[in-house]
């Protein structure tokens, strides 16, 4: 077996076969041929073709086994039916690696399953690597390697540049690939990895930490194989300083199903992903060119060195829609300084010297120039950390674009420029990119760079604390419960690593039942047990603020009638009488194992309504009490944790500990975990502790 290839090998290889080549530009194998020689990749070529002894004047073999010497890297755009052969015939002579373009594996079901578990099993016999299958190849400007067939590379030179793209569609990465070189942006790399067979999103990302000529990285991603290595991948580039942006599809259900059929990839929870990310610096996106866009300003400008956006138009109109909705977004208008205020007081009336400016204020109609004056006194306002710049028509436009760009390319701030009108700013945008200021034709491109500027400048002030397990746990080894849980146990099971729990006792009858409520002390509650009911409430079965026995025999009762009604073949245990608990909130607290990232930790907004408030916030367990802090604070719910307009605040260190405990629980039953669900957690005044007063789960 020979030695398998690293992805900078591949990268980098020495010689490249094209199995299909041909002299035809037609085709596949034509084009690839034309642009490995059009682009002078400076290694050797080595075309594979039947029928011709020399494809574009190199000399061809009929099968890769004749060609002089094992060669690096081959790239085949064959039809499935002969794909598999074509890959062993190449193992077989020793290639390194096989970028397969040919698609009908995994992505069409279990008859292209079976082919690509075929393909992959002739790689690890041979030690050969697989890029794809159903990929568009490799480009890397700084090896004059193009090996792929997209007409994107027709015109023009490679795009060198410092960004890396990562892409598991190929369409999408030769499509980004087109639109940022159009825009003047240039890649260190560019790697398709289709199905991910064997070449996987990690192995590249690994590659681009370390490689010299990638200072930033950009990702579209449906599906990660190994997402945990991914995360420290991800923690990595953040140390090496190296921005790491991301598109991931499977965010909504229906993107779920496209993943799914497009590269067999696992969606996972889109929630827990974003939060894995943000605690790691990862910035994700919804736009594949403005992700390439704002990867673009980072190298450029680095991290905002505040938080404060200030807007500049020639249009009020503009300027007014523009503010509105920075602030939509969350973003901070900067506040000018009574400096600032002065300065603007010398050239616009005394209405328009606040945030936004509109130019239309200005004092001299004839001031041509005053674009770009005002844009200097901005940028030396303390309170700005990132310009915004609407562009409209405007009298002398193309000399107000001139001053106003070069203004902005001087001024030591971030800034976006969004051009607005259609052709008759051709000529503006022509002078934009002659002096190389950079410009979006969208408001919303602009404002999805300045959101990922601002979102880079809070993640870097995010600290990774290590979380140390707390003490009063049982040991890591502890005989844990498996299967479906009644809410006794779920209770039983919490309460061993401290989460507080109320007095409850588990009955067989009614008659248990009333000597349970007489010791604790009436009002009680009642509720079924019953593995196979799941949402007790949804059927009529809990019964609160039971003040006497005569009440609680009658909800006895009613308690098993809805439970046998419901569920005529359940199994019910008995019912389970519990202390009742005021509280000056309800949460939810809960654990679950994702498919990808492992378990999870969930806090919300609780009771019945925790589903359709959805205000919920995730985090990848284990954690610490100070990241449950942060999440806690990430709730729409928080100022009512907070003592909201007079009321008292709530007892929050409690349900910190205990939402660290729990997601210890989490982590100790690791794979097993099911889900585990605490609702509602009854949170009392501060000092005065919270309880959990429901609960379900399943562990495996």
């Amino acid at each position: 077996m020979q030695a398998r290839l690293s992805v900078r090998q591949i990268l980098h290889p020495q010689s490249v076969g094209v199995i299909g080549a041909s002299d035809d530009v037609g085709k596949f194998g034509g084009r690839i041929m034309h642009y490995l020689i059009k682009h002078g990749f400076p290694g050797t070529i080595v075309p594979v073709n039947p029928s011709r002894a020399e494809v574009r004047g190199v000399h061809a073999y009929p099968r890769i086994g004749d060609a002089p010497g094992p060669v690096d890297v081959c790239i085949l755009a064959v039809p499935a039916a002969v794909l598999v052969q074509a890959v062993r015939e190449c193992a077989e002579a020793g290639v390194g690696c096989c970028v397969v373009m040919t698609t009908g594996f995994a992505e069409i079901g279990p008859a292209g399953r079976a082919r690509q578990d075929e393909l992959e099993a002739i790689a690890r016999t041979h030690g050969m690597r697989i890029v794809g299958p159903n990929c568009m190849g490799l480009i890397n400007p700084h090896h004059a390697l193009a090996l792929t067939s997209s007409l994107v590379l027709e015109d023009g030179e490679l795009a060198r540049g410092r960004i890396g793209l990562i892409s598991q569609s190929g369409a999408l990465m030769v499509s980004i690939y087109d639109r940022a070189r159009s825009a003047d942006i240039g890649f260190s790399a560019c790697v398709s990895l289709g199905n991910q067979s064997d070449v996987e999103i990690c192995d590249v990302l690994e590659y681009m930490r370390d490689d010299p000529c990638t200072e930033a990285i950009c990702l579209y991603v449906e599906g990660f194989r190994s997402p945990r290595r991914f995360l420290e991948l991800a923690s990595d580039c953040r140390r090496a300083g190296k921005p790491v942006l991301m598109v991931k599809s499977g965010r909504t259900e229906a993107g779920v199903r496209a993943a799914l059929s497009h590269t067999a990839s696992l969606a996972g929870s889109y929630r827990v992903l974003a939060s894995a990310c943000a605690e790691r610096g990862v910035l994700l996106m919804d736009d594949v060119d403005d992700m390439v866009r704002a990867a673009d300003a980072l190298l450029r400008w680095g991290v905002p060195g505040g938080d404060g956006v200030a807007v500049l138009s020639p249009s009020g109109g503009g300027a007014a829609v523009m503010i509105d909705r920075i602030s939509e977004r969350g973003l901070r208008p900067a506040v000018f300084g009574e400096a600032t205020r002065v300065r603007l007081a010398e050239h616009l009336g005394p209405t328009f010297i606040g945030n936004p400016i509109d130019l239309g204020g200005r004092l001299d109609s004839g001031a041509a120039g005053l674009g770009g004056e005002l844009v200097r006194v901005l940028a030396g306002d303390p309170d700005v950390g990132v310009l915004c710049v609407l562009l409209t028509t405007a009298p002398g436009f193309v000399a107000v674009a001139r001053g106003i760009g070069e203004a902005l390319l001087a001024a030591a701030k971030p800034f976006v420029l969004s051009v607005t009108p259609g052709t008759s700013a051709d000529a503006p945008r022509t002078v934009l990119r002659k002096i190389g200021c950079p410009y979006y034709d969208h408001a919303d491109s602009a404002l999805r760079v300045l959101g990922t500027l601002l979102e880079a400048r809070r993640l870097g002030a995010v600290v990774a604390v290590e979380t140390v397990r707390p003490g009063g746990l049982p040991a890591t080894d502890a005989v844990l419960p498996t299967g479906r849980l009644t809410e006794p146990e779920v209770k039983q099971l919490v309460a061993r690593y401290g989460v507080p729990v109320g007095e409850e006792r588990v009955c067989a009858d009614v008659e248990a039942a009333v000597k349970a409520a007489t010791a604790i002390g009436f009002p009680v509650a009642l509720k079924p047990v019953c593995r196979a009911l799941v949402h007790k409430s949804d059927i009529g079965a809990v019964r609160l603020g039971l003040g006497s026995v005569e009440a609680l025999r009658d909800a006895w009762a009613e308690v098993m009638t809805a439970v046998h009604r419901a569920l005529p073949d359940a199994t019910i245990e008995g019912g389970v009488v519990q202390q009742m608990h005021r509280g000056e909130l309800e949460l939810i607290m809960g654990v679950r194992r994702d498919p990808q990232f492992g378990p999870v930790l969930v806090v919300g907004a609780g009771g019945v309504l925790a589903e359709l408030l959805d205000d919920v916030t995730v985090a990848l367990a284990p954690v610490g009490v100070a990241r449950v802090m942060e999440m806690l604070r990430g709730l729409k719910v928080w100022p009512l944790l907070d003592g909201w307009r007079g009321r008292p605040k709530l007892d929050v260190a409690a349900v910190a500990d205990a939402a660290c405990r729990l997601s210890w629980l989490a982590n100790d039953l690791g794979d097993r975990l099911v889900d585990l669900e605490l609702n509602p957690l009854l949170v009392g005044r501060e000092d005065e502790g919270m309880v959990a007063v429901d609960g379900r789960g399943a562990v495996e």
